[in-house]
């Protein structure tokens, strides 16, 4: 991938930088910005790791509603036969307790933005469950019959209920990290 060599990495330190690290494309090759005082050894970990950022970053391409739209009929193609036909696909901010919702009787589907950025298999296994309620309202054992074709639906699960339990860990005042990295 262009930008991962490290001829194609350029570190610059800064005197007014004092606890961030951020990292930046410019043409074909990759900007590390680093506090002026930090050693050698720090810097090379923090450019292997701003250079993982950035590709994990540029790999998550968002999706927009009609591309939604596009891989929810892909989907349903692969996985249910096709008979999952849904009359809309389009992401919502609206949703912050649900990944995913749907109005069978409609035809939408709506997903929370909070998925956007998150692997694709987990966002296609949303996708793939609200589908699966086009075809089975509730979630019964036909429900979960229709899902077990998708083969990264407990993997998805998991990441889902981990996400889940971070956001209910408490915040503690004065805990203190690594400089912040941005992006």
């Amino acid at each position: 991938m262009p930008g991962e060599g490290p001829a194609d990495v350029e570190v610059r330190r800064s005197a007014r930088r004092r606890r961030t690290v951020s990292a930046y494309r410019e043409g074909g090759r990759t900007i590390v910005l680093i506090p002026a005082g930090m050693s050698v050894a720090e810097e090379r970990r923090w450019v292997t790791v701003m250079l993982r950022k950035l590709a994990a970053q540029e790999s998550r391409r968002m999706l927009g509603d009609a591309e939604l739209g596009e891989r929810a009929t892909l989907l349903s193609e692969q996985y249910l036969e096709g008979r999952a036909r849904p009359a809309g696909v389009r992401w919502v901010t609206n949703q912050n307790s649900r990944w995913g919702s749907c109005t069978p009787a409609e035809g939408s589907i709506r997903l929370s933005h909070r998925l956007q950025g998150m692997p694709d298999y987990v966002v296609d296994y949303v996708l793939l469950h609200e589908l699966a309620h086009l075809l089975v309202p509730g979630h019964g054992e036909r429900f979960w019959k229709l899902l077990e074709s998708y083969p990264r639906t407990e993997r998805a699960r998991g990441y889902l209920e981990g996400v889940a339990a971070a956001e209910r860990l408490p915040r503690r005042a004065g805990d203190t990290e690594d400089p912040a990295p941005s992006v």
